[in-house]
């Protein structure tokens, strides 16, 4: 039984998961943290700050809370030797070398986006660009729902830097033409972003050409999606020695 200590327990991601790893009997969550304890119950104890834990059995920490909360679980996992799958959004440089020094010491799996379809779409994107070649235009298209902070979405920013990676590193990432009173670089890959309702997720990737485009897509239906992702990354990340782990690797693996 792989048992789960939830970072952000309460929050929307946090709920999913609680909610889906009653359907799975090699799983379980053993204890929470979030900032607010009072404002939900939960089945599992639940504590403040990771300082407060305390006897709680966890071979992995899900981590879907925020940034600045990073370097306490960081620090809980590499002084527990726990496994570490971070989910979070809007990382900074800082957040990422910090992940890579603790992966001298644990297993670290680190996705902006835990859907395993979105990997694929991902893979499909860097084949296309590889065949198509720098004579079609790259735009990224995000969706999200209302209440998303940041913007443009961490799975766009992940799919712009491999298409740059892919393509070529003097490729641009413009996220912004609003203050570019000049016609599209050759250079460029654009990511415009749409924020309303309920949408959980979608990622549209265009590659225009003379007089045709091809379009790659993803849409997720509900959090479910990247719940379950999370779980199989999870799975995926407690079997692996100490490293840095991602969904691209996840897929190799499986194939």
């Amino acid at each position: 039984m792989i048992k789960v200590l939830m970072n952000g327990c309460n929050g929307k991601m946090g709920q999913v998961i609680t909610k889906l790893v009653k359907e799975y009997d090699d799983i379980c969550i053993t204890a929470g943290v979030t900032r607010d304890p009072s404002k939900r119950q939960n089945s599992y104890p639940v504590f403040r700050n990771f300082k407060e834990v305390a006897a709680v059995e966890a071979d992995v920490v899900l981590d879907f809370s925020n940034p600045e909360a990073l370097p306490d679980v960081v620090e809980y996992c590499v002084k527990h030797q726990i496994a570490l799958v971070v989910g979070t959004t809007g990382l900074s440089e800082n957040n990422q070398e910090m992940l890579r020094q603790a992966s001298a010491s644990i297993p670290v799996f680190v996705s902006a986006n835990m859907s395993f379809g979105v990997t694929v779409l991902m893979d499909l994107a860097l084949k296309a660009a590889s065949a198509l070649g720098p004579e079609y235009d790259i735009e990224i298209l995000e969706k999200h729902h209302n209440e998303k902070k940041d913007a443009p979405s961490g799975t766009a920013i992940m799919i712009g830097k491999e298409l740059k990676n892919q393509i070529n590193n003097s490729f641009e990432l413009i996220y912004d033409r609003s203050k570019i009173k000049e016609k599209r670089k050759s250079n460029e890959i654009g990511i415009s972003s749409i924020r309303g309702g309920t949408i959980a997720g979608d990622h549209t990737i265009f590659f225009a050409g003379k007089d045709e485009i091809i379009e790659i897509r993803h849409t997720s239906l509900s959090r479910d999606i990247l719940g379950r992702g999370t779980i199989r990354a999870a799975r995926y990340t407690v079997l692996k020695p100490n490293g840095l782990y991602n969904m691209k690797n996840m897929l190799e693996d499986s194939i």
